[in-house]
C-alpha cells in the first residue's frame, strides 16, 4: 500500500485527475503542457523555456535513469509542476547520483503521479494548453479550480527576466579561439555554448536586458539569440536590439524564442499554438538542403507565416522561410538573403537528442567567414 499523500490535478475547464504526491508536497499553478520525449527528462526539467509550465510526460514510466550532476541544462529545475504516470521504483544508471524524486523534492517541485497521462494529453490536444493546478495539500477540486482560474495566463507573459543571468559570463572555446560570439540569455541552455566551443567559439553570455552597446562591446563576430519562456509579443526590447544588429550587419543566429525575436524584427507577427510542440521527434523540412530532420522542440508560440509565401520583403531585404514543420506547416526557420542572419524554431543543441540539426552551428561559422570576406573585400 502506497504511503504517498493523495494529490489532485485540476484544469481550468474543470477536468479533474486524481493521483498521489510526487516530489515535493504542496500546491502549484502554471500552464499545462505535454512533452512526448521518451528520454531526456533531466534536460526537460532544467530547460528555462519551461518556466511557468506544468509538464506532463507522455512516456509512461519516468525516473529510470535517476539524476546526475552533468546533464542539467541550467542552474535549477524551472518547471512549475510535474505530472507522470508511473514513477520508476529503482534507479538503474551508473551515472545517477540520486533519484529523480529526491531531486524534485530537494528543489521544491510539486508533482503528481498515478495520473492517466494518455488521457490528459489527449484532452490537451483536443482542448488546447490551459492553466492548471496541482495540489497535495488539499484535494478539494472546487477550491483548486477557483485558484486556477485566478492564476496568470501564458499569453502576454514576460518571463525572460526571471530566467536570464544577472551578469555577463564567458564560456571559453575548446582549444584555440577562432571566433567570438555574444549570446543574449533569454533562457539559454548550457549545451549551446558547449556546441559553440566545440567549433572554436568563445561565447560571452549577456543578460536579456543588455543593449546593443553592451552586446557589441567585445567586438564579437556574431550574436546569438537564445531560447526562452513566455510570450514573444512581450519581447519589444530584444526585438529592437535585433533590428539594430541587422542595421549594422552583425551576423545573427537565433533559436526557438530567438527565432521569434528575429521574425518580429523582420516584421512578422506571432501567435499562440493550440497545444505547442514539445518533444524530440518533430519532422522539419530544411528547404535549403531538401532534407527532412527529426528535431527537438519546446515552444507554445509561433511566427505567423508571411502572406507572400516562402519569400518576403523587409526593410533589411529579402527573407526566406527556410524551414517548415511537416506536421502542421508552422514556420520553423528564417534565412535572410541580404543581411547575415538566420534562425530556427527548434533546438539544434538538444542534449537529449536528436542531433540531426547540429550542423546549424557550422552554418554560423560559415556565415561569419562569408561576412568577414565581404568586409575585407
Amino acid at each position: 500500500m502506497s504511503n504517498r499523500a493523495p494529490a489532485i490535478l485540476v484544469l481550468e475547464d474543470g477536468r479533474v485527475f486524481r493521483g498521489e504526491a510526487y516530489g515535493s508536497v504542496g500546491e502549484t499553478f502554471g500552464e499545462a503542457v505535454f512533452n512526448t520525449g521518451m528520454t531526456g527528462y533531466q534536460e526537460t526539467l532544467t530547460d528555462p523555456s519551461y518556466y511557468g509550465q506544468v509538464v506532463c510526460q507522455t512516456a509512461p514510466q519516468i525516473g529510470n535513469t535517476g539524476w546526475n550532476d552533468e546533464d542539467d541544462e541550467s542552474r535549477r529545475i524551472w518547471v512549475s509542476g510535474y505530472v507522470v504516470r508511473d514513477p520508476s521504483r529503482i534507479t538503474s544508471s551508473w551515472r545517477a547520483k540520486r533519484g529523480l524524486e529526491d531531486e524534485l523534492a530537494a528543489q521544491g517541485v510539486v508533482g503528481i503521479c498515478g495520473v492517466d497521462t494518455r488521457a490528459l494529453t489527449r484532452h490537451l490536444r483536443e482542448s488546447g494548453a490551459m492553466r492548471v493546478g496541482v495540489s497535495s495539500r488539499s484535494t478539494d477540486a472546487t477550491e483548486l479550480l477557483a485558484k486556477v482560474r485566478n492564476s496568470p495566463q501564458m499569453a502576454g507573459a514576460n518571463h525572460v527576466a526571471a530566467v536570464s543571468c544577472a551578469e555577463p559570463y564567458t564560456y571559453v572555446a575548446d582549444g584555440e579561439t577562432k571566433y567570438t560570439v555574444a549570446a543574449l540569455d533569454l533562457g539559454i541552455k548550457r549545451n549551446t555554448p558547449r556546441r559553440l566551443a566545440a567549433r572554436g567559439i568563445t561565447t560571452t553570455v549577456y543578460p536579456a536586458a543588455a543593449n546593443a552597446e553592451d552586446v557589441l562591446s567585445g567586438n564579437p563576430d556574431a550574436v546569438f539569440l537564445s531560447n526562452g519562456p513566455g510570450d514573444p509579443a512581450t519581447a519589444d526590447h530584444q526585438v529592437e536590439l535585433t533590428r539594430e544588429l541587422l542595421r549594422r550587419r552583425v551576423p545573427v543566429f537565433g533559436i526557438c524564442f530567438g527565432n521569434q525575436i528575429l521574425g518580429r524584427a523582420l516584421g512578422l507577427g506571432t501567435y499562440k499554438l493550440k497545444y505547442g510542440h514539445r518533444g524530440i521527434n518533430q519532422p522539419v523540412l530544411d528547404r535549403l538542403t531538401g532534407k527532412v530532420e527529426v528535431t527537438a522542440h519546446n515552444h507554445g508560440f509561433a511566427l505567423a507565416a508571411p502572406e507572400s509565401g516562402e519569400y518576403f520583403e523587409t526593410e533589411f531585404g529579402r527573407v526566406r522561410v527556410s524551414h517548415l514543420c511537416l506536421n502542421d506547416d508552422v514556420v520553423e526557420g528564417l534565412t535572410c538573403l541580404d543581411v547575415p542572419a538566420y534562425s530556427v524554431q527548434y533546438h539544434p543543441e538538444a542534449a537529449g537528442g536528436p542531433h540531426d540539426a547540429d550542423y546549424l552551428f557550422d552554418r554560423l561559422t560559415a556565415l561569419i567567414d562569408a561576412e568577414g570576406a565581404k568586409t575585407d573585400a
